[in-house]
């Protein structure tokens, strides 16, 4: 099994969090970036089997729509051919293993749920301590960059028993203890994102309801440059356009929040002679 540099820094960043990790909802939450990096993955969906209630909750989610998430809660895991039949296997399952891809694209549960978001190939684990499945995740991959191999389903086996282990002892605990040592959003970003400092002091204003022109004002940037960091935050959150870029700061800030350092919510400030009236941040970019 050869792993890239990416997907091992990937795999340290996972092990990481499963070493440090206080709480098993915030846990299966982070680990959806290095899972996607150390899977060359697109959409990252992790959920808890309520035995009791016979249904599944607590779902987290990264680049699936919250429309697309409620309707297979409301309808479509009633016509889901995959998820049961995984789930049953208790190992890394390919989707291709429980019904091949010519038969799945023929499916309402394909057409209708799965094309939204561009999953064309999937893969599933579902953590088990003895008899209680104590979450799971489903990694799914746009059609152009082909089915997963054997050395990926290795990987899920690799990591499979130290995610069971942390999930098993964590439990769903409501709230953490917030440390007073406070930290600005920035640097937040930099550590819990892999942003350079350049790029989270742009997510961050983006967040904040900059467009473009005024955080190019704020930060004293040329345009183009502006637009270069923005990209390459898009890329490392792994987010496609600038609402779910906010939404994705808000998960990583709200982690800091309610555990570990307190973040500082502070505007970066703007050199005297760019000061521009507050409602200007809440104006439409520039693009």
């Amino acid at each position: 099994m050869h792993l890239s540099t990416i997907q091992t820094r990937a795999l340290s960043d996972l092990m990481r969090l499963v070493a440090n990790a206080t709480d098993g909802d915030e846990l299966r939450e982070r680990m959806a970036l290095p899972m996607l990096d150390l899977l060359r993955a697109d959409t990252y969906v992790s959920m808890v089997w309520d035995g009791e209630r016979q249904r599944f909750g607590r779902t987290t989610a990264l680049n699936m729509s919250e429309e697309n998430l409620r309707s297979w809660d409301d309808y479509f895991h009633f016509v889901d051919p995959l998820t049961y039949p995984m789930m049953q296997r208790r190992k890394p399952t390919l989707a291709t293993q429980v019904l091949c891809q010519r038969d799945l694209s023929r499916t309402e549960f394909f057409n209708d749920f799965l094309r939204r978001d561009r999953m064309y190939w999937g893969v599933n684990v579902y953590f088990y301590d003895q008899e209680r499945c104590v979450g799971d995740v489903r990694i799914w991959r746009n059609r152009e960059r082909g089915n997963f191999d054997t050395g990926e389903i290795e990987i899920l086996n690799l990591v499979e028993p130290a995610i069971t282990a942390a999930l098993s002892r964590l439990g769903w605990k409501e709230t953490a203890p917030v440390s007073e040592v406070s930290e600005s959003a920035e640097a937040t970003l930099q550590r819990e994102g892999r942003l350079s400092k350049r790029e989270a002091e742009v997510a961050w204003l983006v967040s904040c309801g900059c467009p473009d022109k005024e955080i190019q004002s704020r930060l004293g940037l040329e345009y183009p440059t502006v637009r270069f960091h923005l990209s390459n935050a898009f890329k490392k959150l792994r987010v496609t356009n600038r609402a779910a870029l906010v939404g994705r700061v808000r998960v990583l800030l709200a982690h800091q929040e309610h555990g570990g350092a307190q973040t500082a919510l502070a505007m970066p400030v703007a050199p005297t002679e760019d000061i521009v009236a507050p409602s200007a941040l809440y104006a439409t970019s520039a693009t």
